[in-house]
């Protein structure tokens, strides 16, 4: 895949075909750029999510070993979500006054710091307020990191871009789990943490060496004055709208890819009866399957537009979900779940390529703070509704309580959102 850039802050992108367009304020005029996503970009991103797939087996033994109650181990292994709850909107706050690598490297070290500091934390509550620091540091990171790609690429090949973001996300965490359970089978529990710090103290190095400032693609007028009034009040009020349409779909979207990985295993091991190295096989094979289709998802983003990967991406998890209560065997519960993995595949980056689509030039780090604010509320209510249903009514009602979620996002992801692919290419155009 080509790459070409820009020079200056807000010029003209060069380029032509299916190359990647990106524009840098940095780079010396070599038409040889791909450093600015791999490195400062891509590369920290597969070592914080292998690194937090390190954490998977581990945190919920970690916290049992603590020696406190099942109540108390769910609140450690949901700190880091809580966190990242409480961290979304500050975060967006905080972009504008650090700027694009200042919230990187805070985000980062965050994390990083807050996550080895378990290798010598004793109470519950120290364990419980490192967690929410790792969660804050995550919002951090992941808001600036948001932006930065927003601003960088082009808009007719951000949805390959940011689906190679998922790709890789889906990789980092795969081999991982096993990797982190081999080292806590031969070295302690504790062990993992050491590693983290290691890949985590390299991501660190990597953004502070080769993130760079960077303008967005294309031609732009000096901004207009705009209203007067805090920056967080202000995008809220300009896109109240798109943020109630296309927030709900994205609550809804996120609560079924929350809420499957909590069915999947609890179905397989409480209704079918599988025992654990099964269900280890059946989400593997679903997960392979799922981190295939994420430069395929890209392409259809691109080249047809946001709309044609998102809706069938989950209205496809939504029938594979479906059909989880009506399978009664392995090879029926793997075929449902290989289904949602192809829905989930085809929508690799899509939330945070529509987030990028939608954001408005001056305000982007507050928009995405709320972008991902509904976001993760969502991928923390979908267990929560799972585990509520389930306690209610049964196991399989639950399943289908998130196909009506999938289906909801469908809905209005068809029905209520634009196709932002031609909106900004409109919009880039008249600029």
């Amino acid at each position: 895949m080509g790459l070409c850039y820009n020079r200056s802050y807000g010029g003209r992108t060069a380029g032509e075909g299916g190359n990647l367009k990106l524009n840098s304020t940095i780079h010396d005029g070599r038409r040889n750029s791909l450093g600015l996503l791999i490195l400062p970009f891509y590369l920290p991103s597969l070592l914080l999510a292998f690194s937090e797939g390190l954490l998977i087996p581990i945190l919920p033994l970690y916290a049992k070993d603590l020696g406190i109650s099942y109540g108390l181990v769910g609140l450690v292994l949901a700190g880091e979500g809580l966190g990242m709850l409480l961290g979304d909107i500050p975060a967006g706050v905080l972009l504008r006054r650090l700027g694009r690598k200042g919230a990187m490297l805070l985000g980062v070290g965050c994390t990083v710091l807050s996550t080895v500091a378990l290798l010598w934390a004793g109470p519950v509550a120290e364990v419980v307020l490192y967690r929410l620091l790792a969660g804050f540091g995550r919002a951090l990171y992941s808001v600036s990191r948001h932006a930065y790609v927003a601003d960088v690429v082009a808009v007719t090949n951000r949805g390959r871009a940011i689906s190679l973001l998922g790709g890789i996300f889906r990789i980092g965490r795969f081999a991982a789990p096993m990797v982190g359970g081999v080292i806590a089978a031969r070295h302690g529990l504790r062990a993992p943490f050491s590693l983290f710090g290691v890949a985590g103290a390299v991501a660190l190095a990597v953004v502070a060496i080769f993130v760079r400032p960077v303008g967005p693609v294309g031609r732009r007028k000096p901004p207009a004055p705009g209203p007067r009034g805090h920056p967080l009040l202000v995008t809220l009020k300009a896109h109240y709208s798109v943020l109630a349409s296309a927030g709900a779909g994205q609550l809804f979207a996120q609560t079924i890819r929350a809420g499957r990985q909590v069915i999947i295993p609890l179905y397989a091991a409480d209704v079918i009866g599988l025992d654990v190295e099964a269900i280890g096989l059946v989400i593997g094979i679903s997960s392979a399957v799922d981190m295939s289709l994420f430069y395929l998802a890209g392409l259809i983003m691109d080249r047809l537009g946001r709309k044609y990967a998102i809706v069938p991406s989950f209205a496809i998890q939504a029938i594979g979900m479906s059909l989880v209560p009506l399978t009664g065997s392995m090879v029926g519960l793997l075929l449902a779940t290989t289904l949602i993995g192809v829905g989930n595949g085809l929508g690799s980056g899509s939330m945070m390529t529509l987030g990028a689509d939608l954001a408005p030039q001056d305000g982007r780090g507050e928009f995405f703070g709320v972008w991902r604010l509904i976001g993760d509320g969502g991928a923390s209510g979908g267990p929560l509704i799972v585990g509520g249903v389930a306690d209610l009514v049964a196991l399989p009602t639950a399943a289908w309580a998130m196909a009506g979620a999938g289906f909801m996002a469908a809905l209005i992801f068809l029905l209520l959102v634009p196709e932002t692919l031609k909106e900004r290419q409109r919009s880039v155009e008249l600029s």
